[in-house]
């Protein structure tokens, strides 16, 4: 796969993840214009975000029975017009709706995974996972800007019919340059969807992959959910923008997957995955030092965040690297199977931060985070003793000691 091939997919990657984030932005918008709550108008957000974990589990998996061209093709279609339709709402019940069918088909940056993977040599698929999730994080963190500042100028409406307009270009684009590619399986549908859960059952390196990240996109989403209620509160007294300044540190995640990437192929995933989850305990015990108030304690939070964002995100290159040397057959079940134990687990970590917080303060949300953490970390070892063997001569780490592909 070229260079300009991968970009261009990781451009995908930006698009299809922005659409989930950018409608937060312009809640208060959305609620003075359709003359409403903000609260009510939020249940836009919801919605983009309840059809994206539904799309996770119930679209993804055809990326190994459909052709990935016209797959992505067909979702990008359909989420241009669900922008289009969002975009000429009326009212809010059908701005709820259209967003929902948005988050549901905007699944593509999943589709592109085990596409680019199935692309590349194995001592590059690292690499190239690295670079299309930083696509993905620089789609949502450009994305609320970009609509924010858009809105303010041009009304609610405009975020919408600029992202429509985005996803339907890009849908041509990729009509004439993604490389034609053969299905992998012929199962019909539902016994896709039945592959997605069985897989969780007969994958060892699966469930690990699924339970460390699950526990530390928790520990991220706790920090992420309570950071606000932090930087509102008594200690600092600052407005809600001062989380949208902070996230944005999280810029410089996006430098460093690619560099995570070209780890995993070097040293294969798993020594990548115990330094990062180090790295997000070190991130807990520096965010500890936030509860202090004033400048110490924000510049705590400013590095406690950066750490914690860079040690998740490369956490996640390397398992989706693992994964998806572990069944080249049966990619895009992998990939659900695993992105929906990790939003699962991120929507319990945000609970579960709340009610910590709520009762203990913020060294208590830092506590949350080093358990979930040591869950992983015992969870690792203990997968890792009786270890497979090493890899053979001309195999890449990141496929080091997964078990032959079994005929269908």
């Amino acid at each position: 796969m070229s260079r300009r091939t991968t970009l261009l997919l990781a451009m995908t990657c930006a698009v299809a993840v922005g659409n989930i984030y950018f409608p937060q932005a312009i809640v208060p918008l959305v609620a003075a214009a359709l003359h409403t709550s903000p609260d009510a108008a939020s249940l836009s957000v919801t919605a983009t975000q309840v059809g994206y974990t539904a799309g996770l589990f119930l679209l993804v998996p055809l990326g190994d029975r459909l052709p990935h061209r016209s797959f992505l093709m067909a979702l990008f279609s359909l989420t241009g017009a669900g922008l289009l339709a969002a975009g000429c709402a009326p009212t809010l019940p059908l701005l709820v709706a259209a967003s929902a069918v948005i988050g549901l088909t905007t699944v593509a940056a999943q589709v592109v995974g085990p596409l680019a993977a199935g692309l590349v040599a194995d001592d590059r698929r690292g690499a190239v996972i690295g670079t299309l999730l930083s696509g993905s994080i620089g789609g949502m963190l450009t994305a609320r800007a970009f609509s924010g500042a858009l809105g303010e100028w041009l009304g609610w409406r405009a975020p919408y019919l600029v992202a429509a307009a985005l996803v339907l270009i890009l849908a041509s684009v990729l009509a004439r340059t993604v490389p034609a590619t053969t299905p992998h399986s012929r199962q019909p549908y539902p016994a896709l969807l039945a592959e997605s859960l069985r897989l969780l059952r007969t994958e060892p390196d699966l469930r690990r992959s699924c339970f460390s990240q699950a526990a530390v996109f928790a520990g991220f989403s706790a920090v992420w959910t309570c950071l606000a209620l932090l930087l509102t509160g008594p200690a600092y007294g600052l407005g809600a923008q001062a989380v949208g300044l902070l996230a944005l540190v999280g810029g410089a995640t996006m430098l460093c997957t690619p560099l995570a990437g070209r780890l995993v192929d070097r040293r294969g995933p798993d020594p990548v995955n115990l330094v990062c989850m180090l790295g997000v305990l070190v991130s807990a015990a520096v965010l500890t030092a936030g509860a202090l108030g004033g400048a110490p304690g924000l510049a705590a939070l400013v590095a406690g965040t950066l750490l914690l964002d860079i040690a998740m995100q490369s956490g996640m290159v390397a398992h989706q690297a693992r994964l998806y040397a572990l069944r080249p057959d049966a990619r895009s079940r992998l990939n659900t199977t695993y992105m929906t134990c990790a939003y699962l687990g991120g929507s319990a970590g945000s609970w579960l931060g709340v009610q910590v917080y709520g009762r203990v303060g913020w060294w208590g949300v830092c506590a949350l985070v080093a358990l979930l953490t040591v869950l992983a970390l015992a969870h690792h070892r203990a997968a890792l003793s009786g270890r497979r063997p090493p890899a053979t001569k001309g195999q890449s780490p990141a496929a080091a000691g997964t078990r032959p592909i079994r005929p269908r």
